[in-house]
């Protein structure tokens, strides 16, 4: 019987939370999964290494499956889109082959295919998402469906893996220190619920300021949403999306945004979090 796993989408990082803060968004990928006795080709790269990785370490008979993907999560936005179909899968081959697998040790499994735990743990668990790379401890916390994130989706590109050779190795104290300050507001703000904490919190030193080279009216958009009543805003992941949080319904921000953006294409959501994250069901 085919199993449908639905992921959220998530927006990661939230500024200063490099790899370590997350967020579930109510935008979706759907992805149908039924083992097949049939041959088949090989699947994609990015099925093919999840699929090595569950097999080898849940110690199951490999077995053929095909699998078909849709939904609205942009590919290489920022948007956590690998993340959805990596998770589906080893969600899918988990209930297929009843290997009792923990939310946790499948989140961990996901992360190490991703190089990163972030989007992991926001899209599978739900809500806002705080992580613990090296040991992977996963604290989550429900999101105020009031709260608003804008996303302004250029129609371009920004590959994970260039986004991060820009990232320098080691870092100045100071920005450390900044980064610190303001990754524990936001945490506090989304675990109390106090999401004024948020405005101002969202600033970056450690990795906005070298990846602004790829989505370079960045500051322009962020400088734009917060006079439009905007707590912030924030290179969603490695971008190109730029995110805008607001208690307000969002439209006089995505106006904002707008107005500011350069002349080209670029799709304009307004979305709430997703606090169920992925889910699974038979179809």
């Amino acid at each position: 019987m085919p199993l449908s796993v639905q992921v959220p989408a998530s927006t990661t990082n939230l500024g200063p939370g490099f790899d370590c803060l997350g967020v579930a968004l109510q935008l979706w990928n759907r992805i149908t999964i039924e083992r097949d006795g049939s041959d088949h080709p090989p699947p994609p790269g990015m099925v093919s290494e999840a699929a090595d990785l569950f097999f080898k370490h849940t110690g199951r008979k490999r077995f053929p499956f095909s699998f078909a993907i849709e939904g609205d999560v942009p590919q290489a936005r920022g948007l956590g889109s690998s993340v959805t179909l990596r998770l589906a899968l080893l969600m899918a081959l988990d209930r297929i082959t009843q290997s009792g697998l923990s939310k946790e040790e499948i989140c961990a499994l996901c992360a190490q295919l991703e190089g990163h735990p972030d989007n992991a743990a926001a899209a599978l668990f739900g809500g806002f998402t705080i992580i613990a790379k090296r040991t992977n401890r996963v604290a989550r916390f429900q999101v105020d469906p009031a709260l608003r994130f804008v996303l302004f989706i250029p129609n371009f590109e920004v590959r994970t893996r260039d986004a991060r050779t820009v990232v320098p190795a080691s870092f100045v104290r100071q920005d450390v220190v900044e980064n610190l300050g303001n990754a524990s507001l936001i945490a506090a703000a989304f675990a109390s619920g106090e999401y004024h904490h948020l405005r101002g919190a969202f600033a970056d030193r450690l990795h906005q300021p070298f990846r602004e080279r790829f989505v370079p009216f960045l500051p322009k958009l962020l400088v734009a949403a917060a006079e439009a009543g905007a707590l912030g805003g924030f290179l969603s992941g490695s971008g190109s999306t730029v995110a805008c949080v607001t208690l307000s319904d969002g439209r006089d921000v995505a106006s904002a945004l707008e107005a500011a953006a350069p002349e080209g294409h670029a799709e304009i959501r307004i979305v709430s979090a997703d606090n169920d994250g992925a889910q699974i069901t038979e179809k």
